[in-house]
């Protein structure tokens, strides 16, 4: 058997239609982990979809109990063939974004995997349930041709609680920190940079969300009998925000900007152009930080977005001042940037620019990692890539989204290589979902040849 039987297997394995069955099975379970009823339907989900699959290949398979959020418990499996041998962590996530069945278009069930042409429809199809049943399906192609051996050891991670922030997963990697380790991480989610382009990115952006609001008094007040001698929150906000960010998408925030862009960053976003595939927005290139590539400001610099803003009735204005304003703001960042101390930068700022009345609480954190695209582990994945496929594939040295991939690169500190097998198009989160059928075909000879690359190394780079 050799590294082409690998790829053939793979192929068959999904022109057989066997990938469609596996995906249509997990795709029929709701697993929405926003829905706080959703539990036990998580469980169902690793115990009948995952643990008898991951147990039919040799994996030593159990459900871990999450210590903070009891309702998205997590899978862990083991393959061990041997202690000299390379191991690699994989990851996950079976839960799903809220699907809104009623806001899919005639003909098209979230539960239900429907293809139309190069399209499969689906909740879950292209996040995640599409990406780690490709990586699953791999290893299976490489244990066939191989006759029943890897090459080298595996654990899974899968959880399900992504869609909520990921709750418990640093704990449960701290507290499994030596049942989990590795030599390094390999794991699938997000967009590919174009749907024809092979793809690799080391981390991801960090993020953080945060709310201004200004409460100046109870309830509104006329605003021709009050105009001008009250303060207007909404004003006042807005007054804010501009010393923070400025008209053309600057950030202003001293201590929210990045270090400057290392130069292997720099190199590698030099290959890479930001996705203009039919149905991406056109960029508007005088917006953000001057000086900068398109792909150097996604991917290498921090943005301050104001997600929402709120003063009044906006669907009902009337002749009044509004009594308090508020505005949800989001700092998306790279490695290098303080953003665990956000609130007081923010509070200093402000303070220093007049506004010591504007309010500043953070909801939610997710930190910012990135491998240096120069690490041995990234030329040995970009050489099976393209090896595979005859392209040259993207190296992103992270993703402009967030993951939470500080559990892996800095609680449990591997190195850590993502390839993803969805696209920018694919209606991730939004209603009719989709993968694309030619794109899944591609990686799954794309993960059957890392996988079965992996067990040919002579010693861990």
């Amino acid at each position: 058997m050799s590294r082409d039987t690998a790829l053939e297997l793979a192929v068959d394995y999904f022109d057989s239609g066997h990938f469609r069955d596996d995906l249509a099975r997990r795709v029929a379970v709701p697993t929405q982990s926003q829905d706080p009823a959703s539990g036990p339907i998580q469980r169902e989900y690793l115990a009948t979809q995952i643990i008898p699959d991951t147990e039919r290949l040799g994996f030593t398979a159990r459900i871990e109990e999450n210590p903070v959020s009891p309702a998205h418990p997590f899978l862990i499996a083991h393959r061990h063939e041997g202690d000299g041998l390379p191991t690699v962590l994989t990851y996950g996530h079976g839960d799903v974004q809220l699907a809104h069945p009623d806001q899919w278009r005639d003909g098209l069930d979230p539960w239900r995997l429907t293809i139309e042409g190069d399209r499969w429809y689906g909740r879950g199809t292209a996040d995640n349930k599409g990406q780690h049943t490709v990586n699953l399906a791999a290893l299976e192609q490489v244990l066939r041709a191989r006759g029943g051996r890897l090459g080298f050891n595996v654990k899974l991670l899968l959880e399900t609680g992504e869609e909520t922030g990921s709750p418990g997963l640093p704990e449960v990697c701290a507290r499994l920190a030596d049942e989990l380790r590795a030599d390094l991480l390999i794991a699938s989610d997000g967009p590919r940079l174009a749907a024809e382009r092979p793809t690799l990115f080391l981390g991801s952006r960090g993020c953080t969300n945060f709310t201004l609001r200004y409460r100046a008094r109870v309830g509104s007040h006329h605003s021709g009998n009050w105009g001008g001698v009250l303060r207007n929150p909404a004003t006042v906000l807005v007054g804010a925000l501009a010393t923070m960010v400025s008209g053309d998408g600057r950030l202003l925030v001293e201590g929210l900007r990045p270090p400057p862009i290392p130069d292997s960053v720099r190199a590698a976003l030099g290959k890479i152009e930001v996705d203009a595939s039919p149905g991406s927005p056109a960029i508007d290139p005088d917006w953000g930080e001057p000086g900068l590539t398109p792909s150097e400001r996604l991917f290498g610099w921090n943005t301050l977005e104001v997600l929402a803003m709120t003063a009044g009735d906006p669907d009902g204005p009337v002749n009044a001042i509004p009594g308090e304003a508020r505005a949800h703001c989001q700092l998306r960042y790279v490695v290098g940037t303080d953003a665990a101390d956000l609130e007081p930068i923010v509070r200093a700022h402000l303070d220093a620019h007049g506004y010591p009345m504007v309010e500043v609480s953070v909801q939610h954190r997710m930190a910012a990692t990135r491998l240096d695209p120069e690490h041995p582990w990234i030329h040995w994945a970009l050489g099976s890539l393209e090896r595979t496929t005859g392209k040259e594939p993207g190296l992103l040295p992270n993703l402009g989204g967030s993951l939470p991939n500080e559990a892996f690169a800095d609680v449990l500190g591997l190195p850590t290589i993502w390839i993803p097998h969805s696209y920018a198009g694919c209606a991730q989160h939004a209603p009719n979902e989709h993968l694309l059928g030619s794109l899944t075909r591609e990686a799954l000879q794309i993960m059957a040849g890392l996988f079965w690359d992996l067990g040919e190394i002579d010693r861990v780079p």
